[in-house]
Formats: structure tokens, C-alpha cells, sequence
């Protein structure tokens, strides 16, 4: 029976080369950008409760005990200077209270450091931040900035558009057809642990798939706001003059989505918990890549390295065959995929297309 091409999509979309295409696209971005998205799922989901942790971490300024007349600020500046030759002194803060200590900010290279001193002698006190408070704000650079500054957060843009891609592939190679979609929702407990993985993948994928894809779009425009900005624009330049535009809330709100910045505690929690979604997305499609491509890879060059069969004490020879004493083994196309195509194979898979269930038997 011959089906259109929709058709084909809505009933056995495992059969359609351009679904296949996409699988590999999917499988290959997912396994390049795994450092990547493990990073920044596990990063994302801590700083979505940063607020409460400056808080937690937050001490009462420091002070020290009076002793004589205090320094200048120049006389401050030349003391951070013997304390950190080659650096620039870009700050002095001061504060209302003489016996509390005064902040230095210095670079050096692109490179900042926060550095505390005592007003009356010029001693270096350390650190201004406790250490929980300075890892938050690492975690906050390595989430926005992937901790190199503007060049970093370009990276973190492409990554968003790379997740953006996952989604949207990983949305469309999950369709497994109308007669078993349903079994894709939740992952089967029983059975072959790859189907297992499989299924896990899958399901995982499909309730998150909101969730992510929002995340991937918004830090699109965090990082890339003026694509954004211009669509809004033209679609409302009329109001452009009569203050916030429905366009502009919209936007606020993307921001908002990629924070969880709204309803409190049980919306962060949400977040917190779905943000490791990704990280297990990532573990189980690494799991089929290393089943699916690696280990048959590594058989083959271990097949290759064999002795002829003609040397070969276990091969079996041909009237062993046709007295029926035994069978021998046929090539598993699923296996290697090279040793088909030597075949003459009229059919082959791609590597990796877990959506047959018949592959995730072996």
C-alpha cells in the first residue's frame, strides 16, 4: 500500500528518511553539546533560588578596632598597589562608617578581584564576600557568561539556539505513530533495559519538551534581545510612543519563564526539579549513542583484526552446514552497518534509530 508522505508521518514515521536525517542530527547535537547542557541545567536550576541564598549567605559588615587617623584614598590605592603589583585600581568604596572596612576592586588582564582593607592601616583583610556568597555568584557567571565575559555569552547563545534544535528534533523524531504514541508517554519498567533507556528518553523528553523549549528560546533573546525587539516593532510600531506595548510584556514575561521569577516558592521548585531533566535526557541519549554506535564500531575493528576463517579453528565449514550439524550466524545489519552496505543490503537503517523496537532486542 502506497501512502503519502503524511500519511506515512501519522502511521510508521519510522520508515521516512527524513525522520531518520533528523534523529542523527538529534543524536549528534545532543552527544556534542552533552558538557554543555549538563553545565548549564545544573547551573540554571541552583541560581533559580540565588535571592534566598545571598541571603542565607549574606554576614554583617566587617569592622575593625579604631587605630589613629584613617587613609586617604590614595594612601588606600598605593597600599592595594604593593599588595597586587601590575594590577589597576578601578574602585575605592567607602562607606558612612569609619571603623568598617573599605573595598578595593583591582584588574588586571580582563581579569577582577574584590579585595577588603582596613581603613586605619592599610592591611590586606581578604575577601570582602564569604565564600557561599562568591560560589553563588561563580554559578550565576558560569550560567550567564559560561565565565568569560561577553565571548562566553555568545557561546551561551548558540547553545540556546543548539537546545532549541534539540527540541524541536527530539519533538518530532518522538512521534512514534498513531498506533503507539500512547506507549511513549510513559517509560516500560519490564523487558530489555535499552528499551527501558529508550523509553525513558522518550517519555522524559515529551513532559519536559514545554518546559526546555521555553528555556532555549528565552536564552535566545537574553542573549540575543534585538531580533526580538524588532519583531515587536513592526508588529506594533504604532504604539511604540504610548508606553509599554503588549509586545514588550511578552517579552518581560520570557524573561520571567526562563527565571521562574513569578508565584513564589512552588513555581522555583517546579523549576528546580525540571531543570535536571536535561541532565537525564543527555545520560540516556549518551547511553543509545555508546550501544548504537560505539560498541558496534568497536566490534568491527576487533572482527577486522580476526584471523581468515581458513585459519580460524571455530569456523564452520561448508559440510557442516549442509548436514545441518549447525547454522551459521548471519551479518547483523543492526550491528554493523558497514558489513551491509557490503552485503547488498536492500534496506539500511541508519545507526542509532532507536524508534524500532526490534533493534532494542539485542
Amino acid at each position: 500500500m502506497s501512502w503519502t508522505l503524511p500519511g506515512r508521518l501519522w502511521r510508521n514515521p519510522q520508515n521516512v528518511w527524513a525522520r531518520r536525517a533528523l534523529f542523527q542530527i538529534h543524536l549528534w547535537a545532543g552527544v556534542g553539546a552533552g558538557i554543555y547542557i549538563l553545565l548549564i541545567s545544573v547551573s540554571g536550576s541552583v541560581i533559580v533560588f540565588r535571592n534566598e541564598l545571598y541571603k542565607s549567605f549574606v554576614r554583617p559588615p566587617l569592622v575593625v578596632e579604631p587605630s589613629g587617623t584613617p587613609l586617604t584614598d590614595d594612601e588606600l590605592k598605593a597600599a592595594a598597589k604593593r599588595a597586587y603589583p601590575g594590577w589597576t585600581i578601578a574602585n575605592v568604596w567607602r562607606v558612612k562608617n569609619p571603623n568598617q572596612v573599605v573595598e578595593i576592586w583591582l584588574e588586571h588582564n580582563k581579569n577582577r578581584k574584590q579585595r577588603a582593607f582596613n581603613p586605619y592601616t592599610g592591611a590586606d583583610l581578604g575577601n570582602p564576600d564569604p565564600a557561599g556568597l562568591r560560589f553563588v555568584l561563580w554559578l550565576v557567571d558560569l550560567h550567564d557568561n559560561l565565565l568569560y565575559q561577553d565571548i562566553g555569552r555568545k557561546v551561551n547563545g548558540a547553545g540556546a539556539i543548539l537546545l532549541t534544535v534539540l527540541c524541536i528534533t527530539g519533538a518530532v523524531i518522538w512521534w512514534p505513530g498513531i498506533v503507539s504514541w500512547r506507549r511513549s508517554l510513559v517509560a516500560n519498567w519490564t523487558g530489555n533495559w535499552k528499551r527501558f533507556n529508550w523509553g525513558l528518553h522518550s517519555a522524559l523528553g515529551f513532559w519536559s519538551f514545554a518546559f526546555v523549549f521555553v528555556w532555549a528560546v528565552s536564552g535566545i533573546y537574553l542573549v540575543f534581545p534585538d531580533p526580538f525587539t524588532a519583531v515587536v516593532d513592526y508588529l506594533q510600531p504604532d504604539e511604540a510612543q504610548r508606553g509599554l506595548r503588549a509586545g514588550d510584556e511578552v517579552l518581560r514575561w520570557v524573561a520571567r519563564l526562563h527565571f521562574g521569577r513569578f508565584a513564589g516558592w512552588p513555581i522555583k521548585t517546579l523549576w528546580f526539579l525540571i531543570g535536571f531533566a536535561p541532565v537525564i535526557l543527555f545520560i540516556t541519549g549518551a547511553i543509545m549513542w555508546w550501544n548504537r554506535v560505539i560498541i558496534p564500531l568497536l566490534a568491527e575493528e576487533g572482527q577486522l583484526r580476526r584471523k581468515p576463517a581458513a585459519e580460524d579453528a571455530t569456523a564452520v565449514s561448508p559440510a557442516e552446514i549442509f548436514t545441518g550439524l549447525t547454522t551459521p550466524a548471519a551479518p547483523s545489519i543492526e550491528a554493523s552497518p558497514h558489513r551491509a552496505r557490503a552485503s547488498g543490503a536492500a534496506h539500511l537503517p541508519l545507526v542509532c534509530e532507536e524508534g524500532n523496537i526490534s533493534q532494542l532486542e539485542d
